[in-house]
């Protein structure tokens, strides 16, 4: 098992190819993952771990005053020199109704273990 550092640099490779990925629900996240998504939760962050057979990447977006956010993932891609994330935080809609309690939304993704350094965009 391996955390690992990630670099918010922007890429100048061009992208190989997409990479297929499947969002994890949170009792499905590996335990040593979520203590430290716990710890991270409340400000802005962005991790990699990987447990040797998987790379999960994880993007969250701090305290939010509100319920009612998503992510969507918009890119994950290989270069010859990264891997390549990117996300979108989506606030509540109107209609929908809203927690007044503070949310910590955050996305963890998995796939393929690929040992190169992790860009979030």
């Amino acid at each position: 098992m391996c955390l690992f550092g990630c670099s918010e640099e922007k890429a100048t490779a061009e992208k190989l190819r997409d990479l297929d990925f499947t969002v994890v629900a949170t009792e499905n996240i590996p335990d040593e993952l979520i203590g430290v998504l716990e710890e991270k939760k409340a400000t802005p962050f962005y991790q990699a771990y990987s447990d040797g057979d998987f790379m999960y990447l994880c993007v969250g977006y701090g305290e939010q005053a509100t319920g009612g956010y998503s992510i969507t993932v918009d890119a994950l891609y290989l270069t010859n020199a990264n891997v390549c994330m990117s996300t979108t935080l989506i606030g509540p809609g109107a209609a929908e109704e809203r927690l007044e309690s503070p949310s910590y939304p955050y996305v963890v993704v998995c796939t393929e273990s690929i040992d190169k350094p992790v860009l979030f965009e």
